[in-house]
Parts: structure tokens; sequence; C-alpha cells
């Protein structure tokens, strides 16, 4: 299992070189550590921020869980994406607006097949508005299929 919070930096995340802005660490509002977020004002309308997180050693033909804590906070923040490996095509997980300022969880299920997946990419993409932000948190990668809530 892969375990990244923000705060240990134990996950070999990598910012995109290619897109218009970066994801940034930012303070939990227990004090705890990190999350990583972009904040509404960052960019142009629909500039996108991409965060890699690399994986290594997937077993092939096994199945693994995606599972993260995000946050999009604040009027026409812009949209978050998961895409999975070399698959630029369409992304496996979207959420386009935060009902509220409140944290999320994520899931994805992750069928290899032969070849495995080597990357998990966040992306952000700038909205209209000018307050809030959007947050990544605590993303994990456990063996098996997806725990029900």
């Amino acid at each position: 299992s892969v375990d990244c919070s923000f705060s240990r930096g134990v996950c070999d995340w990598k910012q995109d070189a290619d897109d218009d802005f970066d994801w940034n660490p930012a303070d939990r509002d227990r004090g705890d550590g990190y999350y990583m977020a972009v904040p509404a004002f960052v960019g142009q309308k629909n500039d996108m921020g991409r965060l890699k997180l690399l994986l290594t050693d997937l077993k092939p033909k096994s199945s693994y869980c995606l599972i993260f804590s995000y946050r999009l906070a604040g009027e026409k923040v812009g949209k978050l994406r998961v895409f999975l490996a070399n698959k630029k095509t369409a992304p496996v997980w979207e959420e386009s607006k935060g009902k509220d300022e409140k944290w999320r969880t994520g899931k994805i299920e992750i069928f290899q097949e032969t070849e495995t997946t080597n990357s998990v990419t966040f992306e952000s993409e700038r909205g209209k508005g000018k307050t809030g932000e959007i947050g990544v948190d605590n993303v994990m990668l456990i063996s098996g299929l997806c725990p029900e809530d």
C-alpha cells in the first residue's frame, strides 16, 4: 500500500512542467501538517495545474483502491480531475463544485491488466471564481477493491 499524506513527504510527487501553475502545500486548520492546494485566484480561467504521483511496484492482474480527501471551496472555483497513467484521454474521476467547504472522500478502483498503472495525476482547472481553493490530502493506495462506506 502507498500512504501519501503530504505532511511526511514520503511519496514521489512531481509538479507537471507543462502546465500553467503549481500546487502548493497549505497548512491544515488543525495545525497538524499540510495538504496540497491551488488557490482560486491563481492563473487565468481554464488554466491547469497538475500534480503527479509516481507509483512503483504495482502488481499486474490485480486491483487497487485509490482513496483521497478533497475539497472544492468557493464559488465557481473550478474542477478537480484524476487521471491514471498516461491515458490523457479521459479522467477517471471529476468534481466541479463543492456543496460547502467540507472535505470529502474520493475513491477510484484501479484494475491492473498486464500493463500496470505507473502514475496518478490530480489536475486542477481554474474556474471563474476569485475566492476559495481546490485541495487534496491523504492520498492512499490500498490493495484490493475499494471498501464500502
